[in-house]
């Protein structure tokens, strides 16, 4: 029986319904993203000193009308992560349920098992009084989680069941190339939040110059991390993706793939300007935030680009087509 086929005492209508869930799983992740990205921004990871308590009340019974200012932050935030929590929570229960193939079952454990972690983390940040390590740790493991919200969304979606191709391929340069980009861009996700728990958000102050050059002048940790995120990784990555990008546009990929790079280039160029934005603001809550979430919708496109590729069949050249039809009449 094929792997990617649904339990058949469970009827195909169920199907959509999995898929709508695990998209509206993605949407909320970003979202919880933005929240956190928020937390940080506007100074506020202490602003409830304890954990798992708010204010030693029990955090789901802490009155709406004491959230003001900094608690309303990270209050909010821990709040909207619990109701993240559950969703996943539902999340892996559907997928034993409802769902046959066992990859995608262990998926969906994985993806709790990861929430849990990244629950955690948020508290060891309180706990500890936000130290680096543990705060960039718990930026990433975030994003780690978001990248699985997408995969498994779409694995319940139509197009990746109805697929002719099995399995996945690495087969062809294209994917290799979507592989290579996502990779780089959480790595500079890492770099990024290391520079962020650092305080190191405005040690380069200025751009497109630093201090008056081109390259820095003079050295230290922080502006090292800088120098590192906002001009060799932003090259990098601009770089990979306009070779994917050009790649995908070549070589006549699925439609899905080629609106996904299509999008893709808005999403570097918004990045792009929020990342101007945020020194030229002064690192400024809002524009910030955004820059941060930016950086999870260049992954996640890179990532379900990387996805389309190797899933999805690219579309046949004409020389293709003909010698099909030849080949098809031949046989006739």
């Amino acid at each position: 029986m094929d792997q990617d086929k649904y339990i058949p005492s469970f009827p195909n209508r169920y199907r959509p319904w999995l898929h709508a869930y695990g998209i509206g799983l993605c949407a909320c992740t970003f979202l919880l993203l933005f929240a956190g990205g928020m937390v940080t921004s506007t100074n506020s990871g202490l602003a409830v000193p304890d954990w798992p308590t708010t204010f030693g009340r029990n955090m789901f019974l802490f009155p709406p009308s004491m959230m003001k200012g900094g608690i309303f932050y990270e209050h909010g935030h821990r709040l909207f992560a619990s109701m993240v929590g559950l969703l996943t929570v539902a999340n892996c229960l559907g997928f034993w349920l409802l769902e046959k193939r066992v990859w995608l079952r262990w998926t969906g454990t994985a993806g709790l098992l990861l929430v849990i972690v990244q629950g955690v983390l948020g508290g060891l940040t309180v706990k500890f009084k936000l130290p680096m390590p543990v705060s960039a740790a718990h930026a990433c493991t975030a994003e780690l989680f978001f990248g699985l919200t997408v995969l498994m969304a779409f694995a319940t979606s139509r197009a990746w069941i109805d697929a002719p191709r099995p399995r996945l391929s690495l087969a062809r340069r294209e994917p290799l190339l979507a592989l290579a980009f996502c990779a780089v861009v959480f790595l500079q996700i890492l770099i990024g939040a290391v520079m962020r728990h650092s305080y190191a958000g405005l040690a380069i102050p200025t751009f497109p110059r630093a201090y008056g050059e081109w390259v820095p002048p003079f050295w230290n940790f922080g502006i090292t991390v800088h120098f590192l995120h906002s001009r060799v990784g932003a090259s990098l990555i601009l770089a990979l993706g306009a070779a994917l990008i050009a790649s995908v546009f070549a070589s006549r990929q699925s439609r899905l793939a080629r609106y996904l790079a299509g999008f893709l280039v808005f999403a570097l160029a918004l990045q792009i300007f929020l990342g101007i934005a945020t020194i030229w603001t002064g690192k400024a809550p809002v524009p910030t935030t955004f820059h941060l979430s930016g950086g999870a919708l260049v992954f996640a496109t890179g990532w379900l680009l990387f996805l389309a590729l190797c899933r999805l069949q690219p579309v046949a050249g004409e020389a293709q087509r003909r010698a099909d039809a030849m080949g098809v009449l031949a046989l006739t």
